[in-house]
C-alpha cells in the first residue's frame, strides 16, 4: 500500500509542537502511563489527549490500555519509516555529469 502526502504530512506534524517533542523525549526511556506525562508536562488530560492523538495518528507512538489508563511509547517502525521520508525527500536525484 503505497501512502499519500497527507499521511506522510501525519509524520510532520507530530515534530512540530513543543509539548510533543517534549512527550517523545520522555518516551525515549521507555513506556510511560497518560498519568506520568501529565506530571511532568504543564498541560491538562484534554491536551495530552490531543497531542496523543497526533503522535498516535503518525505512527511514531502506539498506545496499549491497561485498567483505566493509556501507557504510551515509541513504535520503532513507526521512527524508522519517519527517518526514511526524511531522508528521502531531502535527498537530490541530481546527478553531476561533466
Amino acid at each position: 500500500m503505497e501512502r499519500t502526502y497527507a499521511e506522510d504530512a501525519k509524520v510532520f506534524k507530530a515534530f512540530c509542537d513543543e509539548n510533543r517533542l517534549q512527550i517523545l523525549e520522555m518516551l525515549r526511556s521507555g513506556e510511560k502511563c497518560a498519568c506520568k506525562l501529565l506530571e511532568n508536562l504543564n498541560i491538562g488530560q484534554s491536551t495530552l489527549s490531543h497531542h496523543m492523538k497526533i503522535l498516535l495518528d503518525s505512527g511514531i507512538v502506539k498506545s496499549r490500555i491497561e485498567g483505566k489508563w493509556t501507557h504510551y511509547s515509541i513504535n520503532e517502525e513507526g521512527t524508522v519509516y519517519a527517518k526514511e521520508l526524511l531522508n528521502t525527500l531531502t535527498t537530490t536525484n541530481i546527478t553531476n555529469e561533466v
